[in-house]
């Protein structure tokens, strides 16, 4: 029978959970594009934009930032969103990140 713990060492199921999640730390922009957009529905920019109260520049500038990082995407996907494309560009968070921009928001 082999033993799954090794004398002396940390298990390797240990090991790899854990590990701390990574925690994400948002402008106060970006948190507030985060919460106009929400975490179950995609949104328009210009929605978002009406949402937040911000210039045009801001909110695209925001948004370009939480697409590199790769925590919100844009439906059509575009790597970068022009301020002519996103007013009517929809955006969503990423799935994958949910659990931890919920997080980052709470503590803003």
């Amino acid at each position: 029978m082999v033993s799954a713990v090794r004398p002396g060492k940390t298990p390797v199921w240990k090991l790899l959970f854990s590990e701390r999640m990574r925690q994400i730390k948002l402008t106060g922009r970006e948190a507030t594009v985060v919460r106009a957009i929400g975490f179950a529905e995609s949104m328009l920019g210009a929605e978002i934009q009406d949402f937040t109260r911000m210039e045009l520049e801001d909110v695209t500038d925001a948004l370009n930032s939480l697409m590199a990082a790769g925590f919100v995407e844009s439906i059509p996907y575009y790597a970068e969103v022009q301020l002519a494309e996103m007013p009517v560009t929809a955006f969503e968070v990423n799935p994958a990140y949910v659990h931890e921009l919920k997080q980052a928001v709470m503590r803003r």
